[in-house]
């Protein structure tokens, strides 16, 4: 009778338990499982805070010049040196992130979308739909990425709003490929059949069966895509293709001032090519670890 009643106490002291919030408990597993990923999902989360809060983080204005401290080296009033215009370095890496983040992630964003529309219709339909879209898709994939961007870019002229949708749409196109091979593999599972014989309307199990679960390998997509956003978009601002001056962008202080006065003051391109690949390695790491927590194909592992 006392065993009865100590596991009925332990029952029902287990149901009133509070439940940990699924989003607590899964970064409890990326810290506990991957530690690496953590870290690299920290300093992505400084950068997104960096970049949103530039105007209020940053030391110095955006272009404000002092020519009497041109060419400083890193100090405690300018962690990060000072250009050849006597501009705080530190100040213009951060109005580089807001830019960053803004490209970033919508682009990327933009890119998930066209991802997300090309690859469950492909992968669920299939047949013609399938054949014509693919190969469609094939010849994109053929053309060069950083050739094609300079083109475009050339054409169109540089600019925000043209950089996000071209980046948008080179890896939206490109990344459809990842979305409908899970799209296919879903299709085939019994509730998807379930669903078509008990006469489910197609948008409905697109939007309520097959898209949930397909979003893992939509967030990790997300999470690579802004990394590769912000490559990009340094590599076209190095080049003289990105955002024009005087708006600061990392890639373009690496190929203005930081290669023309690197040898007077280093810092110049060290700050802002440092921070490019911490960036990018920490997003990459965070995009990894949430892929190996997320598929269920890699938690056997």
């Amino acid at each position: 009778m006392s065993d009865v009643t100590a596991s009925l106490t332990a029952t029902l002291s287990g149901s009133l338990a509070p439940a940990r919030h699924p989003v607590v408990a899964f970064h409890r597993r990326l810290f506990r499982e991957k530690p690496l990923g953590a870290i690299g999902g920290i300093l992505f989360a400084v950068f997104l805070f960096c970049g949103l809060f530039a105007d209020f983080l940053a030391p110095f204005g955006l272009n404000e010049t002092d020519m009497l401290r041109r060419l400083q080296s890193p100090s405690w009033s300018h962690w990060f040196g000072t250009d050849h215009l006597g501009r705080d370095v530190l100040s213009r890496i951060l109005f580089g992130a807001q830019l960053s983040v803004i490209v970033g992630f919508l682009a990327a964003g933009l890119a998930t979308i066209i991802s997300i529309v090309l690859g469950v219709v492909t992968g669920y339909f299939g047949g013609a739909i399938d054949m014509t879209i693919q190969r469609f898709v094939d010849a994109w994939m053929t053309f060069p990425d950083l050739v094609l961007l300079i083109v475009v870019i050339s054409i169109v002229g540089p600019g925000v709003p043209q950089i996000v949708i071209i980046l948008g749409c080179l890896y939206g196109i490109a990344g459809s490929r990842i979305i409908r091979g899970s799209v296919i593999g879903i299709r085939e599972n019994m509730y998807v059949h379930a669903a078509q014989s008990t006469g489910a309307s197609t948008p409905h199990i697109l939007i309520f069966h097959i898209l949930p679960n397909v979003m893992p390998v939509v967030i990790v997509l997300f999470t690579t895509r802004v990394g590769a956003v912000i490559l990009a978009e340094a590599g076209l601002s190095f080049l003289g293709l990105g955002v024009p001056p005087p708006a600061p962008t990392w890639g373009s202080m690496l190929s203005g001032t930081g290669r023309t006065y690197m040898y007077l003051g280093p810092w110049l391109a060290l700050a802002p090519g440092l921070c490019l690949t911490v960036v990018v390695y920490a997003i990459n790491i965070y995009g990894d670890a949430l892929r190996d927590l997320l598929d269920p194909r890699m938690r056997g592992r």
